[in-house]
């Protein structure tokens, strides 16, 4: 049988190194090295939307991959792609990294440097415990094969424009079209969800954050079922615990909800942090909500200014979503694309906060009238960002979807930049 492997490397060394010995195991197929974690996340993914047959059956990681470092690479790969056997390659052969490597779902660890036995062992190794899987996937079994569902995070420019509102009614109108939905509360200090939605738990995303592997289990736990038939991940009654939830936390939890459901919506709120900026990262589309006023425009401009600066993410790969729209208003679309760069979601909410008061007032957010102009222009956004299914009849669908024909990822071209391990510490 043939073993199909796929390195990813970002050196240029190290990748002709692995490429050279990879050549010569017997019943080898290796594809050339990616450069960067996202560049492994996107290529597998559009494999696995294709078939899971197209995957490779080992992953070769390199310790100095990026922008992701490599442990939590692994554990997004086998979150995501379970089937596929993932080796790591590293100096480092401490018991420590080794329980580490496992941990995070690694199926071997090679010591640099790589001597032809060694890595021909761990990648048979890893090949078969890849085809045992897909065996038994193969006979019906009950494991997420996916390519991941699709992460959207929803910013305000500031305080008060209305970014809780776009977040709620975005996931209700993918919940109603069929998918299966989580809605998060990333706002850590002042998440107003709860409230929203006329929800008491005692749970809440701190659950999870010194959780090294979030099982199914105890996602489950962590989550509220509303009677929308939504997942909440709601945020901490006590907003100091908000400190809790690290960058490092969070990815763990996006890449385990992500696992989980087909849309998960983040309400990141409107002051960033280690754990929201790090949302926003990994998000396959990333919406920033203002008003068309000076002051939250300026709040957008340098929002977006801090992700780049932050490499977090490009202007260009950001939606800006104009809330309490009126055509009367000096500063219009065109003018806040020009100011901040961004691509501007082709609908506008209108400025109709009378329809809102009621359901707010009352936490009954998801009973909006439906005849209610906010929320049917915030469920068309929803059909033009690709949440809502085909069947549902969503208009506009496919404004900022990739080659899988859903929702994707904005393709972050990094130029070959890999980013530190702390690109998200300094939005803290």
């Amino acid at each position: 049988m043939t073993t199909r492997i796929l390195p990813a490397v970002g050196d240029a060394d190290a990748a002709r190194s692995v490429t050279t010995l990879l050549s010569q195991l017997p019943d080898a197929e290796p594809a050339a090295p990616v450069g960067d974690s996202t560049q492994l996340i996107d290529m597998l993914a559009r494999l696995a939307g294709e078939s899971l047959d197209e995957l490779p059956e080992v992953v070769l990681v390199h310790e100095r991959i990026g922008p992701v470092p490599a442990l939590e690479l692994i554990r997004e790969v086998s979150l995501r792609f379970p089937a596929i056997g993932v080796v790591l390659i590293t100096v480092d052969a401490s018991p420590g990294l080794f329980s580490a490597a496992m941990d995070s779902g690694a199926r071997g660890l090679a010591t640099l440097p790589l001597s032809y036995e060694e890595l021909a062992n761990r990648v048979q190794a890893a090949a078969q415990w890849s085809v045992g899987v897909r065996r038994h996937l193969g006979s019906g079994g009950d494991v997420f094969t996916g390519p991941g569902g699709t992460v959207v995070t929803v910013t305000g420019a500031k305080g008060g424009v209305g970014t809780t509102v776009a977040a709620v009614q975005l996931a209700l109108a993918a919940q109603a079209s069929g998918h299966n939905v989580a809605l998060v509360d990333l706002d850590l200090q002042n998440g107003d969800i709860a409230s929203y939605l006329d929800v008491q738990f005692r749970r809440s995303i701190v659950d999870l954050a010194a959780i090294t592997d979030i099982s199914p289990r105890v996602l489950s736990d962590a989550v509220y079922s509303h009677s929308t038939g939504m997942s909440l991940l709601l945020a901490p009654g006590e907003g100091e615990r908000g400190e809790e939830v690290s960058d490092r936390s969070a990815r763990q939890i996006v890449s385990a909800l992500r696992s989980r459901y087909e849309v998960v919506v983040i309400d990141c709120g409107s002051q960033m942090q280690g754990a929201n900026a790090a949302a926003v990262e990994m998000a396959d589309i990333a919406l920033l909500v203002t008003t068309p006023d000076v002051v939250a425009v300026r709040g957008a401009k340098r929002i977006v200014r801090m992700w780049d600066r932050l490499q977090i993410r490009k202007a260009e790969e950001t939606v800006t979503l104009v809330n309490r729209f009126n055509r009367n208003t000096e500063i219009q679309p065109p003018l806040i694309q020009k100011i901040t760069g961004t691509r501007m979601a082709g609908t506008a909410v209108p400025a109709a906060f009378k329809e809102l008061q009621g359901a707010v007032d009352s936490g009954r957010m998801h009973e909006l009238d439906a005849k209610s102009t906010v929320k049917q222009a915030l469920w068309a956004l929803a059909g033009e960002l690709g949440l809502v299914k085909a069947a549902a009849g969503a208009e506009g669908g496919g404004t900022f979807r990739n080659d899988r024909g859903s929702i994707g990822r904005a393709r972050r071209r990094r130029d070959g930049d890999a980013r530190g391990r702390g690109t998200t510490e300094g939005a803290r």
